[in-house]
């Protein structure tokens, strides 16, 4: 992906647009967490209620950190033998993190990607995004461009072609508290 064309839709996430992109497994749903009326948006296109809450994913875990309670050490050390990488984790978010992120909880789920196209957006945006699977709540996540389209047609404003990262499921979630697996 050239460096214009990241800037491009770098431009676009940051005027409050829905984007489509390549992750570790599938293609993901993102837009800048800072924009709630693009989060709102997003969750709409969809069909996902907000008290379920979000993920984040970023380049480096300082993209993550304006978000999230200071960590221990031994916490920051637990989390660098899995980032980058296809590992989400969820921990406690600092209380002004908004709710249309984290909804109901009081943790938040992010990651530091190893997708090297994600990566390079969020790279581009200059902060984290919003990563949800590609799909309307309840159906299979698109894992080609093809799919997206298909599935969610105009309803976002661009789509980043890529190959996804081959993972067969999406990204395994777990607690930072109690290291509990929650998803896969």
């Amino acid at each position: 992906m050239n460096q214009l064309r990241m800037r491009t839709v770098a431009r676009i996430i940051q005027a409050g647009g829905i984007v489509a992109y390549p992750t570790e497994a599938v293609y993901g749903l993102g837009c800048d967490p800072g924009n709630a009326s693009a989060v709102r948006r997003l969750l709409a296109i969809k069909r996902r209620a907000m008290h379920k809450g979000l993920i984040l994913i970023a380049a480096d875990f300082a993209q993550l950190a304006p978000f999230l309670l200071p960590l221990s050490l031994a916490d920051q050390a637990r989390l660098a033998v899995t980032w980058p990488g296809p590992y989400t984790w969820l921990i406690p978010a600092r209380p002004d993190t908004p709710r249309w992120l984290r909804g109901r909880h009081d943790t938040l789920a992010v990651r530091v990607t190893a997708h090297p196209l994600a990566a390079a957006l969020c790279q581009a945006c200059g902060h984290a995004l919003v990563s949800t699977s590609a799909n309307f709540s309840g159906r299979p996540p698109a894992r080609t461009a093809l799919a997206v389209r298909r599935q969610l047609g105009r309803a976002i404003d661009v789509l980043l072609p890529g190959s996804t990262g081959g993972a067969a499921k999406p990204t395994e979630i777990r607690d930072l508290r109690s290291n509990a697996r929650v998803r896969g």
